[in-house]
């Protein structure tokens, strides 16, 4: 049977580790595919390194390198763009006019999808062709897969993920040296886990683009990264960490979303679909809290297979290469296949997916850790435990902890206070946080981050 032909847009360090592993796997990619795949057609600016690229496989001879993209596109004899370009501009442009001109799309492009995927996927959905993004999201982890076909039996309750390399990389750092962000982001970009600028990162970002797809696959809602809400690691201190250790806890920058009111109990009152991405504790005992360095893992609660975690590589040529590869594979088993009989784009049929809205932070409800630096002076614990209580919102744990110094005028001794609490409506939780930051005995800015217990 003639092999399929994939034109490839880009060939950075994924579009690279695709070659590689589709050469060094042809065989075995054969047999599960039921014919060949093959990549004949490169497009990329940088026209020499993708002709080394090519010749250091030895397929200068078979494969042609072009520096316009459209030039893959407009050709006849392509069945499959994958695009590795990134961004939301020109790879927007590329893939809509693949999509017009009857090719399937593969991309690893999580931001395109999580901003214009509706836009990609109903021009997909017009034409009877496939976009595949397994490698959008956690790099050669299969969690798209795993969502749309192997918990398809399932009402999905919550998702919770380290969907970030690079952030868990410099958290899991700073809690083994107790050194403080802005150092172990220095090393991590030494090191190549952070790039030049990254912001993406560390401001939360990247993990929300991932979480956008993965939260409308589960719970069958359009993608909507606009209603992200999105925090990330650049203001946590070493001391919060080893608070945070002291009282059982590692923080961990998670994606979260779930389904509140309806299917599930919602102290706040309100349906809909949470969408948040900020650090969070969780307990040590957990096995994702023990997720170190650059791995990525996520969780997912089913209402019948229970929790399942997915843990492995989230970046990486080869890693995210071994998920574009699935993709093509899946593409390839499917090519004649009547596209009524294909898995829809996100796991439900397109006229079934849901208007719940996404939630807004102020109703979401979770536990917090809060530290407060304040005057060590009789009274003041009262104070602030009688805020929380005028707020519902009820003390799990407490500590105290000297703090060196004084006052900015040396005029008083302060100390931190660390408080763990029960769920409580975000809403409520900001109310007292302004109340007790008011307090003169309150000497610097609350630290509140989220507590999640994954059970």
């Amino acid at each position: 049977m003639t092999p399929i032909r994939v034109g490839l847009l880009g060939i950075g360090t994924v579009g690279s580790g695709t070659f590689n592993v589709l050469q060094r796997n042809q065989t075995e990619i054969t047999r599960r595919a039921g014919r060949g795949i093959e990549i004949t057609m490169v497009a990329d600016l940088d026209t020499a390194r993708a002709k080394a690229v090519v010749g250091d496989l030895g397929l200068q001879d078979s494969v042609r390198v072009v520096a316009d993209a459209r030039e893959v596109i407009a050709n006849p004899d392509i069945d499959i763009v994958v695009e590795l370009i990134g961004g939301y501009g020109i790879a927007r442009t590329l893939v809509l006019e693949a999509i017009a001109a009857g090719k399937h799309v593969v991309t690893a492009n999580k931001a395109l999808l999580a901003v214009h995927g509706t836009e990609i996927f109903a021009a997909a959905r017009d034409q009877g062709v496939v976009v595949a993004f397994e490698a959008a999201v956690a790099g050669g982890i299969p969690i798209i897969k795993a969502l749309r076909e192997g918990l398809t039996a399932n009402r999905i309750e919550w998702i919770a993920g380290i969907i970030n390399g690079t952030t868990n990389f410099i958290l899991s750092e700073m809690r083994a040296k107790g050194l403080d962000f802005g150092v172990v982001l220095k090393q991590a970009q030494a090191l190549g886990y952070a790039e030049a600028d990254p912001t993406f990162d560390i401001e939360g970002v990247d993990a929300a683009h991932k979480l956008t797809l993965m939260s409308a696959i589960a719970f069958g809602i359009p993608v909507q990264f606009d209603k992200a809400h999105i925090e990330g690691i650049t203001q946590l201190a070493a001391s919060d960490i080893a608070y945070a250790e002291h009282l059982g806890y590692r923080i961990k920058l998670l994606g979260i979303t779930k389904q509140t009111g309806g299917l599930t109990n919602s102290p706040s009152g309100s349906e809909g679909i949470e969408l948040r991405v900020h650090p969070t504790l969780v307990p040590a005992k957990r096995l994702i809290a023990n997720v170190e360095g650059a791995m990525n893992a996520v969780m997912v609660q089913g209402d019948a297979v229970g929790s399942t975690l997915y843990y492995g590589k989230g970046a990486g040529s080869e890693p995210t290469a071994s998920a574009v590869i699935a993709d093509l594979v899946d593409i390839t088993r499917l090519h004649t296949a009547d596209p009524h009989h294909r898995v829809p784009h996100l796991a439900f049929q397109h006229d079934a997916l849901s208007a719940t809205p996404i939630l807004a932070m102020d109703a979401t409800v979770t536990a917090y850790y809060l530290r407060l630096q304040v005057t060590d002076e009789a009274g003041v614990l009262a104070r602030i435990a009688g805020i929380l209580a005028e707020h519902r919102i009820s003390i799990d744990a407490l500590l105290q902890r000297p703090n060196d110094g004084g006052t900015a005028d040396n005029s008083a001794a302060r100390t931190d206070v660390i408080i763990l609490t029960h769920d409580t409506v975000e809403g409520e939780m900001n109310r007292a946080i302004a109340q007790m930051q008011a307090l003169p005995t309150v000497l610097a800015p609350i630290v509140r981050i989220r507590k999640e217990e994954l059970s």
